[in-house]
């Protein structure tokens, strides 16, 4: 019988964690603000709840990883050990790292404790893995840009270290976490956990022509879309038998739509233009190869997502991943379960090469969710009607999906309830509470609308 991977979800809040193990996860990781790469403030941030979060991951027989993994300028090694101290003593599961130096200086301090290497250090070669054998970790975290094909020969070279992929959630432009685009805008670095997307930022191209000084002016607009549309029409299969596209060897200028009347120069190659919105990660339908290969740890990035988003990832890939170990074939329907949260569109990323500009989100930066959408909290059922905290409106007459960790089933609303009693028709949205007919055993649950 194959091996089940661990099932390793983002933890944003204890409620988030607590909903991840609920339907699935086997592990969770969160992150201190000053040290990882998620800068804002979550349920972490004090080490009081980060405690609560440890020791309530355990009392579950779960795993609880802390995040540690920012490239650390000189500032922050005066403090990082003092600061890591008391999270030491903690007892996490394992610290996720990135920078060398950060990692020899807690291997030289805590030699006990589980370190793996985080995707930020862009491990891609199985002799890379085999260096950090040497130096004493326990898991490395591989690159996001590696093909199904190049995990498994990491796998076949590295028997001895455990090895972890990302499987679902955002998509950097850049290597992993080398964009400069937040550090150039907004003097916001994305190694120091502040990346503000400037990647998803709504831009305008326009075409440029290079003068006499060697500047960039802009001449006539360009018919981006048109382009694009030229260009989909010629198949691509390689780039030594395919010639560029004309639009290739052109110059452009960008302006972003909070900034207008800058223009800023870009170049476009054979590969596109490199200031663009990445489709969002969704590998569900290679969990079968992935558990083929051996693969110890599948990872869902987002611990700034919804309690929702938690819930679903985990419920999701706990099917796919149990149905692959027991030899089941891939449900389809997981794919359309998977529709319903906010996205940007999926791709499947590097694991099958190659894709296409298909795969590149040219048209939107905003979130797609074509199946359904989150309409609220079960908070409690009493008397066979359950109190619920309203995240998105709906209505009576619509077709609700009831998200619980012993199954999902789908009803109707045919009746509403507001928090006084009285009968209405719709719930309005955020902030409101209504009353609406249900099983007491989906006391606790996540709902949907269907669209």
């Amino acid at each position: 019988m194959l091996k089940a991977p661990e099932l390793l979800l983002p933890a944003g809040s204890l409620d988030k964690m607590h909903a991840a193990f609920d339907f699935g996860a086997d592990a969770v990781y969160a992150g201190q603000p000053r040290y990882s790469l998620r800068v804002r403030n979550n349920d972490f941030s004090t080490l009081p709840t980060l405690q609560q979060g440890i020791e309530g991951a355990h009392a579950r027989g779960k795993q609880f990883f802390v995040a540690s993994n920012i490239f650390a300028h000189n500032a922050k090694l005066k403090t990082y050990l003092r600061d890591m101290e008391p999270v030491i003593a903690m007892k996490p599961d394992a610290l996720i790292m990135a920078d060398p130096g950060l990692i020899m200086m807690v291997r030289d301090k805590w030699p006990e404790v589980p370190v793996h290497l985080s995707v930020q250090a862009n491990a891609v070669n199985w002799a890379d893995v085999k260096f950090w054998h040497r130096m004493g970790l326990t898991r490395v975290i591989l690159s996001r840009e590696l093909s199904l094909d190049e995990i498994e020969e990491i796998r076949q070279q590295c028997p001895e270290m455990e090895l972890e992929v990302f499987v679902h959630g955002a998509l950097c432009i850049a290597y992993s976490g080398r964009c400069l685009l937040s550090g150039y805008f907004n003097h916001r670095d994305p190694n120091q956990g502040t990346c503000t997307n400037s990647c998803r930022w709504d831009y305008k191209v326009q075409h440029a022509a290079e003068d006499a000084t060697g500047d960039f002016a802009q001449v006539i607009p360009l018919q981006f879309q048109k382009a694009l549309q030229e260009a989909e029409q010629r198949p691509f299969s390689s780039l030594h038998q395919q010639p560029r596209h004309a639009l290739a060897d052109q110059a452009y200028l960008i302006e972003e739509a909070e900034r207008p009347g800058q223009l800023m120069p870009i170049m476009e190659d054979e590969h596109g233009t490199y200031i663009m919105n990445s489709k969002d990660l969704r590998a569900v339908e290679h969990i079968e190869r992935l558990v083929k290969i051996g693969v110890d740890s599948l990872k869902v990035e987002g611990r700034t997502k919804s309690l929702y988003y938690a819930a679903r990832t985990a419920q999701v890939y706990r099917r796919a991943i149990d149905d692959a170990v027991a030899g089941r074939p891939f449900n389809i329907d997981l794919l359309g379960q998977l529709q319903g949260l906010a996205n940007r569109g999926y791709t499947d990323g590097f694991y099958q090469r190659h894709h296409t500009q298909s795969n590149q989100n040219y048209m939107r930066g905003a979130s797609e969710a074509h199946r359904s959408q989150y309409i609220g909290d079960v908070l409690s059922v009493e008397d066979g009607w359950a109190r619920v905290e309203v995240k998105n409106r709906f209505s009576v007459g619509d077709r609700l999906e009831v998200i619980h960790p012993q199954g999902n089933r789908d009803i109707e609303v045919n009746r509403m309830l507001d928090d006084h009693g009285a009968d209405i028709r719709v719930a309005p949205g955020s902030g409101h509470f209504v009353r609406i007919a249900l099983d007491a055993a989906l006391d606790r649950a996540l709902l949907a609308r269907y669209l």
